[in-house]
């Protein structure tokens, strides 16, 4: 098994930093399907194309992270036609993803196409590495979150403005949470049945889907 990042959960010194380590624990802990908000192109099953990244570069390295506070279901994805993943960085408990290291820019293309922005502009990373969150908008993902330095460089990531307990929580399709398993099992630190027990816990999938179910989704019924 692949040892976890280590976190260092104090806010880093450096509030221009040319580097960050982006925390993916949706859709982008698959590196194929990171490739596209990188590359371009009309992902499968998605209704849109995405612009891509000014610097097109996969990241340099990725490493499994394990963060503090829960991932849940809500709202609905227009792509995968149920709840999407969410981050609550507030509430107890903790949270599998993946951590790419990409430059600043990177990141703010990144997170513009997730915020449905124009890419292209480096985001004002500013309050974020003082305060440790950045509300930029009240959109799915126009919270920015820093969870602390790997080697130094930022640890960043983007949720929702609100809480897990402040939205209704929907449970995720099966192709979407296919991708997130898909994802975290190729980072290297969690088998099959850890993988599995995680997501069928998190808000909006436990009660709809079960650790048997996952691994179902994974072709793996044992």
């Amino acid at each position: 098994m692949k040892a976890l990042g280590v976190i260092d959960p104090a806010l880093p010194a450096d509030r221009r930093p040319d580097r960050v380590w982006y925390a993916a624990y949706g859709s982008n802990t698959d590196l194929d399907r990171l490739a596209f908000y990188l590359r371009g192109g009309r992902p499968p099953g998605a209704a849109r194309a995405c612009p891509g990244c000014r610097d097109p570069r996969m990241p340099s390295r990725s490493v499994p992270v394990e963060l503090s506070g829960v991932l849940y279901f809500a709202t609905e994805s227009p792509v995968w036609g149920g709840g999407r993943a969410f981050y609550d960085p507030r509430a107890d408990g903790r949270v599998l993803a993946r951590a790419h290291l990409l430059s600043a820019g990177q990141f703010s293309d990144i997170a513009a196409q997730e915020m449905y922005r124009a890419a292209g502009v480096d985001l004002d990373l500013g309050a974020v590495l003082t305060d440790g969150r950045a509300v930029l908008g009240e959109g799915h993902h126009e919270t920015l979150v820093c969870a602390g330095q790997i080697d130094g460089v930022p640890l960043l990531t983007f949720t929702a403005p609100w809480g897990v307990r402040d939205v209704r929580w929907v449970a995720p399709s099966a192709a979407y949470l296919r991708l997130l398993a898909v994802g975290l099992l190729a980072a290297g630190a969690w088998d099959t049945e850890a993988v599995a027990e995680y997501l069928a816990a998190c808000p909006g999938a436990a009660g709809h889907w079960s650790e048997q179910a996952v691994r179902e989704l994974l072709g793996r019924e044992t």
